[in-house]
């Protein structure tokens, strides 16, 4: 079997790409993903609502447990601690319960926001000016901020996006440009302080690039940059 080669940086118009053979980061070697441990000591909160996409959420969260974050599902309230309602692809899914209150959580106690998609949470967190403020804290900040499908919604809203380059579900393209982004049709984007992708065959390559961009960051060398 041939070793996938490996990505190698190139820069263009003064912004760091990627580039890779097709497999992307699905078949990276072993020894570039990142360490286990690597997280130690990193609080990740998760912004959900009922009818978030099962994948995006699970996929990523495990990630970022494997590389030692502490990671807590943020719930919309009380009511949803229990059990906020899962998807996969528009069917009933598993769910999953809340760790804390949207409430009753404070922004500054985590080191990085993960927004899962599925159409339904992303558009109820939107018209919610307390799960806004949430994101905005994080986008004021600077804290590192993953967002998948339509989870970069919340990023536009918060008029986060000017001048960034994003990717998401395609279907609202044409949103994120309006609010002044660039968008690109790719397994990851990473640009500056967030990463985005655009589904749930994604989720792998997405989970890696949060653990990989939250390490940098807290390696004290933020950058800006694409891969797929």
């Amino acid at each position: 079997m041939t070793e996938p080669r490996r990505a190698h940086p190139e820069r263009i118009d003064g912004a760091e790409f990627l580039s890779t053979e097709p497999a992307g980061l699905t078949e990276r070697p072993p020894e570039a993903r990142p360490a286990e441990g690597a997280l130690s000591g990193k609080r990740v909160a998760v912004l959900i609502h009922d009818g978030f996409e099962q994948t995006e959420f699970e996929v990523p969260v495990r990630t970022l447990r494997a590389a030692g974050a502490r990671v807590e599902v943020v719930a919309p309230d009380a009511a949803h601690l229990d059990r906020i309602k899962g998807e996969s692809q528009g069917e009933p899914a598993a769910g999953t319960k809340g760790d804390r209150v949207l409430a009753e959580t404070r922004p500054s106690d985590y080191d990085a926001l993960l927004i899962p998609g599925g159409l339904k949470s992303p558009d109820s967190m939107r018209q919610s000016d307390a799960h806004l403020a949430f994101v905005r804290a994080f986008v004021e900040a600077g804290k590192p901020i993953g967002a998948i499908c339509h989870g970069p919604w919340l990023l536009a809203d918060v008029d986060a996006l000017r001048g960034r380059t994003v990717t998401s579900w395609p279907a609202i393209k044409r949103d994120l440009e309006c609010r002044g982004a660039e968008w690109i049709d790719q397994e990851v984007v990473r640009d500056g302080p967030f990463v985005f992708s655009r589904k749930p065959d994604d989720a792998e390559a997405f989970g890696r690039a949060l653990v990989e961009l939250l390490a940098t960051r807290s390696a004290g060398s933020p950058r800006s940059e694409r891969g797929h």
